[in-house]
């Protein structure tokens, strides 16, 4: 590795002078969004807070939370602070669930960005002499994009192969000789399991780290990920509104939460139904504020991830705090008979068991009153052309270990390989059938 930071100065503050420099710009921030955006002076009016009334770190729980529907309710550019000639690149949120969320970038926002994504790049190992396969999608995504100029910017070759055609993937990887692969977890285990049917031995190819994110995965799936594609797996963390990936990203000598870039993004954890802000050390929602960004600015923007934080310095060397790897949503948390369910919960328990494959997903209908869940899941060809008794049991016992984990009854089918659609983005973990 040529270097282990790429802003070393920035990435090792002491955290009195990394509090000076957010707080500055966070008065910075309030005093201009409250004079050019209509919306947030409205809500910081009704909330009685006035930009003068920003004098410390602590002041910023005066200000009102910003949610996905403030984005909604001002599509397409409501929320811009600068003027649309001076905004170069859109991007948008796929809109599922609703109008999608638009968030725009001034020429300095993608300079920054692209810096942000070579100081998270470089938090992997990754150098100039690399060779980048970016399968992130290309696109109103913000992830190839993303991805891709933060790869430039740091001066590593870029191959923007973006998602589909795996077996076309794997060629280049090999032609190529790609040393870095960028996608999403789920994704990654497409390409190995295409790799197998192939007869590719990912040993022979010259990956070595894979930064993956856009979803949430779990600690087992990362050493099934590691093992399958013999790599090491990193994970990056960001979301649209807030600026993209690189938000947050892993370094190499822990795995133990992602550094978030406090210079540029002000976390904090809040109580999900109070919105009380908690103690340092708490498990609860993120909530980030942009310090930094011109055309799209956000103030206390609930992400719905849960996760907590960890302000001890890493082993790095980098004193920028960490946060734990997303353990779910407060909007994909299933309530099942009362129960909080987290995907990633039942994840944990599936990779934790031999001959189970990491692929599976959770079926959730309502028969009469009653909240059912099932959990469909890949064995190996090897065990599912086994004796029936040996199914049995190992249906049983993931039943069993379901009911210890969470307290659920579910009831568990094991299915042949590949007959769950693989993902070329995010995975589809959750079918979810009530009308609720």
């Amino acid at each position: 590795m040529d270097t282990l930071f790429w802003e070393e100065e920035m990435e090792t503050l002491p955290r009195a002078g990394l509090e000076s420099i957010q707080l500055r710009r966070l008065r910075h921030l309030v005093a201009r969004v409250y004079k050019t955006v209509a919306p947030y002076r409205e809500k910081m009016d009704a909330a009685g807070v006035k930009p003068e009334d920003i004098q410390s770190l602590s002041d910023l729980a005066k200000l009102p939370f910003t949610v996905k529907e403030d984005l909604r309710e001002n599509y397409p550019f409501g929320l811009f602070t600068v003027p649309m000639e001076e905004v170069v690149r859109v991007h948008a949120s796929s809109g599922t669930t609703g109008k999608p969320t638009v968030v725009g970038y001034t020429k300095k926002d993608l300079e920054t960005w692209s810096g942000l994504m070579a100081r998270a790049l470089t938090c992997a190992g990754v150098t100039p002499k690399d060779m980048i396969h970016n399968s992130y999608g290309y696109g109103l995504f913000t992830g190839g994009l993303g991805a891709h100029y933060g790869a430039e910017r740091l001066g590593a070759t870029v191959i923007p192969v973006s998602g589909g055609n795996t077996k076309r993937q794997i060629t280049i990887m090999q032609d190529f000789c790609s040393s870095v692969l960028l996608a999403t977890p789920s994704y990654a285990l497409n390409l190995a399991d295409t790799m197998a049917d192939l007869g590719v031995d990912p040993a022979h190819l010259s990956l070595r780290v894979g930064v993956f994110g856009a979803e949430p995965w779990s600690e087992n799936m990362r050493e099934e990920v590691e093992q399958k594609l013999n790599i090491k797996a990193v994970d990056i963390y960001g979301l649209s509104e807030v600026m993209g990936p690189g938000v947050a990203m892993e370094c190499l000598q822990t795995s133990r939460g992602m550094h978030i870039f406090e210079d540029h993004f002000l976390p904090e954890i809040i109580d999900p139904d109070t919105g009380e802000v908690l103690p340092p050390g708490s498990v609860g929602e993120l909530v980030f504020t942009t310090l930094t960004k011109e055309a799209f600015p956000i103030i206390r923007y609930r992400t719905k991830d849960i996760s907590r934080l960890i302000y001890e310095t890493c082993e790095c060397g980098r004193t920028l705090v960490r946060m734990e790897k997303v353990t779910g949503r407060t909007d994909d948390m299933l309530i099942i008979r009362g129960v909080n369910v987290f995907p990633s919960q039942i994840e944990h328990v599936l990779m934790g068991t031999e001959g189970v494959e990491p692929h599976y997903q959770l079926v959730v209908n309502r028969e009469g009153n009653l909240d059912t869940m099932a959990v469909d899941v890949e064995v190996s060809e090897q065990l599912f052309s086994d004796e029936v008794r040996q199914l049995e049991n190992l249906t049983r016992k993931i039943q069993t270990d379901i009911k210890d984990l969470l307290g659920v009854t579910c009831k568990v089918r094991l299915v042949e390989p590949r007959s769950i659609q693989r993902s070329e983005g995010k995975a589809q973990r959750v079918i979810d059938n009530r009308k609720i």
